[in-house]
């Protein structure tokens, strides 16, 4: 709120990574966080007699996978990690929080994600002509569920 009382919805461009496990100067610092999202998508299931409408029961929550996009970072433990998990096979899962800072570099909204474990490793594509754009990597991660803190 301001001065005056008036609301302000926070923005959306400040925030870090924390990786449990995962430390390093640069490791939490992405361009870009999505997949931050849980539906659930109700079964319909008629009753004998009731032609009218089905009852409706909800299923368990489904999560998308989270996407952490950042310029590419060499000597990353946290991509150490997930090439490790994805070429042997060998999963070790984490925690992973994602803050919401405001302009002080407080956090006003946090959301931990439970058991992430890497399933996609991306890197942006090499091209002798593109003009000065960096590296780019991709991590995809699944996880159990996710809990808004603040």
């Amino acid at each position: 709120m301001d001065a005056l009382g008036n609301y302000f919805p926070p923005l959306g461009f400040y925030f870090k990574v924390i990786i449990s496990g995962v430390s390093g100067e640069q490791e939490g610092s992405f361009m870009e966080v999505s997949g931050i999202s849980v539906s659930i998508t109700p079964d319909d299931k008629q009753e004998g007699g009731e032609n009218r409408f089905p009852h409706r029961f909800p299923n368990p929550p489904k999560y998308k996978n989270l996407s952490l996009k950042r310029g590419m970072v060499v000597g990353s433990g946290l991509i150490s990690w997930a090439q490790t998990s994805l070429t042997s096979f060998t999963f070790t899962p984490k925690t992973v929080e994602v803050l919401l800072l405001n302009d002080q570099g407080q956090p006003i909204s946090v959301w931990v994600f439970s058991n992430a474990y890497p399933v996609k490793l991306e890197m942006s594509g090499l091209k002798s002509m593109k003009e000065g754009e960096i590296m780019v990597e991709t991590l995809e991660l699944a996880y159990s569920f996710f809990e808004q803190k603040m």
